[in-house]
């Protein structure tokens, strides 16, 4: 394992370079990422396309960010929450200034929805999301084990995130990588709006096995 001159930590493997902090130039192509993901689920707040991806690139926090990097393009991020930060910005003043009063209100009323604040001890994802061309190189695997190590690092109990019924592969994912399930909330009021009618929280125990000092590259 290597260290990043910030002194975070990062896996390789494969030409895969899995790193802590949204690198400097890389703000466009994370917010394309979460885009292609998230897409559906973030048109009533911030689309069009074209303005949420420049609205997301445009207020990320790159400490709060974990990118899996392929001759140094960003391939795959994984985002979070702790200590009152997350990967994706923009409070209220933000979203009016860029779309303006009375189209701004209702967006900023939808994007109350996704507000998950972490619990003492949790850290809380803010999303993943990995290149389709580079799916089914066990990319999202070593985005997942690294968070895990961050919250180890940061002294976290647990890390927590939600997936909606309509990403079975995702979910798929994060059993494989020692979530389990907590609690499903039904939302068929989101079904029209968002594409989705419930929203699975699951929980992922931090052990001693996740320290930095412990993990292995790949």
């Amino acid at each position: 394992m290597e260290t990043t001159e910030g002194g975070g930590p990062r896996v390789e493997g494969g030409g895969t370079v899995v790193r802590r902090g949204v690198p400097d130039g890389g703000e466009e192509q994370v917010a394309a990422l979460y885009w292609e993901a998230f897409g559906r689920k973030l048109a009533p707040a911030l689309g069009p396309p074209e303005k949420g991806r420049a609205f997301i690139a445009a207020h990320l926090d790159h400490g709060r960010g974990i990118v899996a990097l392929v001759d140094g393009r960003v391939v795959g991020v994984a985002g979070y929450r702790l200590g009152g930060r997350a990967l994706t910005g923009g409070g209220a003043r933000d979203v009016l200034s860029a779309y303006g009063v009375l189209r701004g209100l209702p967006r900023l009323a939808v994007l109350a929805l996704f507000e998950r604040a972490p619990a003492t001890g949790e850290l809380v994802m803010d999303g993943i999301a990995v290149d389709a061309a580079y799916r089914g190189r066990g990319i999202g695997g070593l985005l997942l084990a690294e968070t895990a190590a961050l919250a180890a690092d940061h002294g976290c109990r647990r890390v927590r995130l939600d997936v909606i019924d309509t990403n079975p592969r995702a979910r798929a994912l994060y059993e494989r990588h020692g979530f389990t399930h907590h609690r499903t909330e039904r939302t068929p009021y989101l079904r029209d709006l968002m594409g989705f009618g419930a929203v699975t929280t699951m929980h992922r125990r931090i052990t001693p096995a996740d320290t930095t000092g412990e993990r292995k590259a790949r």
